[in-house]
């Protein structure tokens, strides 16, 4: 973190392990330079000066050595009386007289006291100074400490340390010769501490071992620092680890690598910042020093507060220096479980790509074990790495070992796991949680059911009441928190145990294997009906780019997952083939019940999706016979109950044919189409099934089953197996309904009225075809009906492979009999077929068509990708094809493999192509662009290649009929918004660390994005305003010339909209940005309007930021800014206020007093017309949040105050901070101002109102006291 521009940047290392209290301040001599005292080399000087004396040559020859404590050896041993005259010494001490009425003389000894106390007030400080001025500043402070001067020194231990470490001495506060003598300042007393006697070296070892240890004031040539790391590389030597050390360095532009490399020399890692010639005091350090113990003191940087800064931020990659992913995991992590609890009720709610980006990244290693509370292992397992949402579990938290266990492993949830949770549940209607978790078994653990399932009861409970405002309130903070009915109907199916899991502890074929070994038994029938228990698989669906419409919530689960119906076991169609053992057969019939079960239960849940109802079902296009058919391919093993209900019926026809009668009977009484079709299937043997009962079946309700396509199969072998044995009743009755042809509204409304009558009347030829091909003698008027439509239609002729009886067919070909028949058309997987089957044209009436390509493309990509490319050498480039075989490839388990073969196919597409598209295109390489290996020159090559076709500039994404206005929306879905992302991740994939500058082949397509002339390339200069912060710091001189013009409104209002909604997608506080584009930023809240949804998210930057001490700000330049604000905008900035103020911690009241009182004094707008429930609520959250400045915090917003709408909640953390009992006064006046009439709350009411008085009895007769108490007595009653 950079406090101060221009300053050193504090690695996120060392801010963390300082707000955890491991580390230590080592002050050196550059400390003191504000207060005119020298380093070493300025001390040996003025020595010399005062005792008179000039260099020996030897003494010479030391000093510009930079061996200075020699060079006060040799002087003090040449000086009369050698070392028992203190000539020399009393030289030092007047040496060392600050001038303490300089300014800023002490702001960096009061800056590093603040620094080096820790959370619970211990300090530990050590110095190797002499003078006196951290003593001076304590006690003007009113700070003091307990001084450890040398040699006696402290253990330095956490439990046993608790001062300022003297390590070299302290000058004497009155004459004392003996004290001078003991000050380590030359050769031979260093000799005595560090190499002879020890106690400095013994101290300084303990101490490395113990803390992080953090020079300031030192250079690389200070004779303190020689001696200190030869002690620790001795110790080093006999195997001793140390944490790491870092030290604040001054460096000289152009000289930051080799500054770094002898720093590292020393095992200390430098944190530089340049001097400028003409600053000989440091201001830079000393300006950061006094920053970070401001930010430090005001708990800006503990971890709740870090929450507080990032949450409204999306995870991204950034520069090494600016981990913020890295700041906000540090934090979330803490074992306490607080700042995960800001997280997880942080307004607005936290973007969902927290979890998909950062929390679930294995970032973590066995390092890292303690921080969650795992003790590790001594030897250090290199292969361990876990992510903050699957990591290993504390010991109190992990089950024990055992032979047996009651139930199912479990594993209990820290409270870290838990608040996370907590944070999911308010993204309940996306539909990317609920993939996220499939993907990763689908079965929740912890206590998940149990938050979801409250969750699921509390929404319902509101919908139930009619609770319109409260339902508002939730989703005004977490639009996706209340789940659709469809969402819903997801998350019971994984609350049920009905997602696949990636597990089977038993396959098939070993279950197969136990039935010919031990024959059939109960046992084994449970464990196929558990392995044959149907399932749902989840996947992100297909989507594309163009199609999207962002107005109407999803119609159908397909809208938001991709789904498909699964058994428990794998492979099942595959496994059930080999399945032919007399064991196997003999307990079929033993299975109908289970198989009956189970088929229902798969039935059920694809109602549950809305996939299946009373009237029509899947099963025809999974399983197109029911009986053993060629067009049966298996690739869906749910198909395989029906195949095994059919077997276990058949074997129980061989054994008990009035069973199997009664069994078909009973299938067309359920409701699902399968069954009705199995039901037709069992009546097309002898003797099943009455002919007038099968009749009945198909001609009834209009005779839906007569035509529908569902049954088509079964119903038309039915005729031609059957037809001969129909009575002359049933004959007739069937000839009836067929005449009448079939019901309108069984077909689309998009047929043409001459495609719907060619339809109805092949449908009718048929059925009659069928009847009188095996011999049925048709009544007089249905042959005529017949011979009609022959002579009507010559080209109809029944086929001899059965097709026609199918709804659809598969086909090698693609080319069907008749057109009006769907056809599934199978592609070939070989490249050479695929190429020829290419070749097709698109089908005239897509409606009737579907094919295989994507599944080809998805599982067989070189196959496909050569066709495509044999096509291409011939200049001809299926566009549809291309379509969707781009779209599959960018799948992130595609990505790597169809970039390294496709990328040079898709660099020789014409412009015409490559503008068709455009979309599938931007989205492959998007996706490529997030692999390792991609060649990066290619990459940008074709990247140019798009940007330069006219790609149409609009999404065409609408609402309501219209265009949406929403800039970030739109660029996420453009192909110029894809290609701008691609090179960012590409660009990304790099370590980058600050003022690198942008490659030169980035920066020109960059620079080109950012002309205004060329209206498509917006959405590429919102993606990257998006990323405003990381290009600013690798090349703040490119983004100050191409990016910030874009911010700024007088330059033009749309282009300003567009880049501010683009950074307000993931913004993010930077001290020198902000400074950069001050005026376009205040200017940007008189537009607010202008925002939309991001509109909260501005309101609560510009206040975190008016909190900040920032460099070129007055205290009032945020006036005008908030001033303008609207009620809606100025509600965004309380609460910004609000969870600023609970964000900090124990420093709450600090904060109060160093940020927000001056924040409210100089910047809060002061018009009452301004005040609303709303912003009231908020600031009273604030107040309460102010801890012992609670009447100080209420007396300043009180004017601000009048009744909320839900005060429940307030009033609970009122009464659990306590204010009641402390500050019954305030409290009472909060309590009247905020409740009238409301109808929540009042309970906590009653048992503030007790608080209130127990602490300050004469307020019972108050009359707010009394008017509170008689509405909770009546609410109550």
């Amino acid at each position: 973190m950079q406090f101060v521009t221009n300053g050193p940047d504090i690695p996120d290392a060392l801010l963390q392990a300082h707000e955890e209290g491991r580390v230590v301040f080592f002050c050196g001599a550059g400390i003191s330079y504000p207060a005119g005292l020298p380093g070493f080399e300025g001390l040996v000087n003025n020595i010399y000066a005062k005792v008179g004396t000039s260099r020996t040559p030897i003494e010479a020859q030391a000093f510009d050595s930079y061996q200075y404590d020699a060079t006060l050896n040799l002087l003090e041993d040449r000086l009369p009386g050698q070392r028992k005259g203190l000539q020399m010494r009393k030289a030092l001490v007047e040496s060392l007289k600050p001038k303490l009425r300089k300014k800023g003389a002490t702001e960096t000894h009061a800056a590093l006291l603040t620094l080096a106390r820790n959370r619970q007030g211990k300090l530990r400080l050590v110095t190797t100074n002499f003078d006196r001025v951290f003593e001076r500043v304590g006690k003007r402070e009113s700070k003091p400490f307990v001084p450890h001067v040398a040699p006696m020194l402290p253990v330095p231990k956490n439990s046993r340390w608790d001062g300022l470490v003297y390590l070299h001495g302290l000058l004497p506060d009155k004459p004392d010769d003996n004290a001078l003598n003991r000050l380590v300042v030359t050769s031979g007393d260093f000799g005595l501490a560090y190499l002879t006697e020890r106690w400095a070296s013994r101290f300084v070892s303990e101490l490395f071992r113990n803390y992080v240890v953090c020079f300031v004031g030192y250079s690389i040539n200070d004779p303190v620092m020689r001696y200190m790391m030869d002690a620790l590389a001795a110790d080093r030597m006999l195997g001793e680890l140390t944490p790491q050390a870092w030290a604040l360095g001054d460096v000289k532009s152009g000289e930051e690598a080799t500054k770094t490399i002898e720093w590292k020399a020393k095992g200390v890692t430098p944190i530089l910042y340049e001097v400028p010639e003409e600053d000989e005091t440091h201001t830079a350090l000393h300006a950061t020093l006094k920053a970070w113990s401001e930010t430090y003191r005001d708990g800006v940087n503990g971890k709740s507060g870090i929450v507080a800064r990032h949450a409204l931020a999306r995870p991204s990659a950034s520069t090494k220096q600016d981990d913020f992913v890295g700041r906000m995991l540090w934090a979330l992590s803490d074992q306490s479980g607080t700042p995960a609890q800001k997280f997880a009720d942080f307004n607005p709610v936290p973007s969902l790509d927290w979890l998909l980006e950062a929390f679930s990244d294995d970032r973590f290693r066995h390092t890292d074990l303690p921080r969650f509370n795992v003790p590790p292992r001594a030897e250090e397992d290199a292969r361990l790495t876990f992510s903050l949402v699957r990591r290993p579990a504390p010991y109190h938290l992990t089950p024990s070992m055992s032979l047996v266990s009651g139930g199912g492993l479990n594993l209990g949830w820290d409270d870290v796991m838990f608040h996370l949770a907590r944070w999911l549940t308010r993204h309940l209607n996306d539909p990317t949680l609920v993939l996220w978790l499939a993907e990763r078994g689908g079965q929740l653990g912890g206590q998940w059911p149990w938050l979801i399932e409250r969750k699921l009861d509390e929404l319902g409970g509101l919908e139930r009441d009619g609770k319109a405002a409260e339902l508002a309130a939730i989703e005004a903070d977490a639009p996706n928190a209340i789940p659709g009915l469809l969402m819903r109907r997801l998350w019971r199916l994984l609350l049920a145990g009905r997602v696949k899991a990636h597990r089977s502890n038993i396959d098939l074929y070993t279950w197969h294997e136990r039935l010919k070994r031990d024959g059939f038994s109960t046992i084994l029938r449970l464990e196929l009906k558990d392995l044959l228990s149907p399932r749902i698989t989840l996947r992100e669906p297909l989507r594309w780019g163009q199609e999207l419409e962002t107005s109407e919530a999803p119609k159908c689960i397909s809208q938001l997952v991709d789904r498909e119906l699964v058994l428990v076991a794998d492979d099942v169609h595959s496994a059930l083939t080999d399945f032919s053992s007399d064991a196997w057969c003999e307990a079929l019939p033993k299975l109908f019940g289970d198989m009956e079960g189970l088929l229902l239960d798969a039935l059920d849940l694809l109602r549950e999706l809305n996939e299946v109802d009373d009237e029509s079902d899947c099963s025809y296009w999974d399983m197109p016979s029911i009986s053993e058919h060629p067009q049966n391919k298996g690739f869906h093993d749910w198909v395989a109950l029906i195949k095994l209900l059919r077997d276990a019926w058949l074997e129980t026809r061989k054994v008990d044919h009035v069973r199997a009668g009664e069994r078909a009977h009973s299938w067309f009484k359920q409701n699902y189409p399968t069954f009705k079709r199995l039901a037709l299937f069992a009546a097309s043997f002898d003797e099943i099934i009455e002919p007038d009962i099968w009749v009945d079946w198909l001609v009834d309700g209009d005779a839906w089953w007569l035509w529908s396509i569902d049954t088509r199969r079964e119903a038309l072998a039915l005729l031609r197996l059957q037809g001969t044995r129909l009575t002359e009743g049933g004959r007739a009755r069937l000839e009836e309904a067929i005449l009448k042809g079939p019901p309108r509204e069984k077909f689309p409304d998009e047929i043409t009225l001459e495609d719907w009558q060619e339809l109805s009347d092949r449908s009718i030829w048929l059925r009659l075809a069928k009847l009188r091909s095996v011999g049925v003698i048709l009544g007089a008027q249905t042959g005529l009906r017949l011979d009609a439509l022959s002579a009507q239609y010559p080209v109809w002729q029944l086929a001899v492979d059965e097709r026609d009886e199918f709804s659809h067919w598969m086909s090698g070909t693609g080319d069907p009999d008749y057109t009006q028949e769907r056809i599934l058309d199978q592609a070939p997987t070989k490249a050479d077929e695929l190429a020829i089957w290419l070749r097709k044209s698109p089908p005239e009436r897509p409606f009737f068509y579907e094919d295989t390509w994507r599944e080809t493309c998805r599982k067989h990509l070189l196959n496909s990708l050569c066709a495509l490319q044999q096509l291409a050498n011939e200049d001809i480039w299926p566009e549809h094809r291309w379509r969707e075989a781009l779209q599959v490839w960018g799948e992130a388990s595609l990505a790597k493999r169809s970039w390294r073969h496709a990328a040079a196919v898709v660099e020789t597409m014409p412009d015409s192509v490559l503008l068709a598209l455009a979309h599938q295109v931007g989205w492959w390489l998007k996706g490529v662009s997030n692999t390792p290996g991609t060649d990066s020159v290619q990459l940008i090559r074709l990247s140019w290649r798009v940007l330069a076709i006219d790609i149409e500039s609009s999404s065409g994404i609408q609402r309501n009929g219209q265009p949406i206005n929403q800039p970030v929306t739109e660029a996420i879905n453009h192909p110029v918004g894809h290609i701008t992302q691609a090179l960012l991740n590409l660009w990304f994939r790099n370590e980058l660390n600050d003022n690198d500058g942008l490659p030169d082949d980035i920066k020109a397509i960059f620079t080109a994005l950012c002309d205004t002339q060329v209206h498509r390339f917006r959405h590429g200069r919102v993606i990257l305003s998006a990323h405003l912060m990381s290009l600013f710091r690798v090349d703040r001189d490119w983004t100050e010339r191409h990016l910030l013009p874009l911010f700024d409104w007088e330059r033009g209002a749309p282009e300003a909209r567009a880049a501010w909604e683009g950074f307000l997608w993931s913004p993010r506080l930077y001290l020198p940005l902000l400074t950069a584009f001050k005026s376009a930023f205040l200017q940007t809240a008189g537009h607010y309007a202008e925002f939309g949804e991001h509109g909260r998210q501005f309101a609560a930057f510009m206040t975190y930021a008016a909190l900040e001490p920032l460099d070129g700000y007055t205290a009032t330049d945020f006036q005008g800014a908030f001033g303008v604000l609207p009620i809606e905008g100025l509600r965004g900035a309380a609460q910004a206020l609000s969870q600023a103020m609970e964000g900090v911690g124990e420093q709450r009241e600090e904060y109060w007093k160093n940020r927000i009182w001056p924040f409210w004094q100089n910047n809060w707008p002061k018009s009452g017309d301004l005040v609303s429930p709303g912003i009231a609520g908020h600031l009273a959250r604030m107040a309460i949040a102010a801890g012992n400045q609670f009447p100080a915090a209420l007396a300043a917003i009180e004017s601000w105050l009048t009744p909320i709408e839900h005060p429940d909640y307030l009033v609970k953390l009122l009464k659990k901070a306590g204010h009641c009992r402390r500050f019954g006064q305030d409290s009472l006046k909060l309590l009247s101002a905020i409740m009238s009439q409301q109808r929540w709350g009042w309970e906590e009411i009653d048992q503030c109102l007790a608080e209130i008085v127990s602490g300050a009895p004469e307020l019972a007769s108050d009359p707010r006291y009394y008017r509170l108490h008689e509405r909770a007595y009546q609410r109550g009653g």
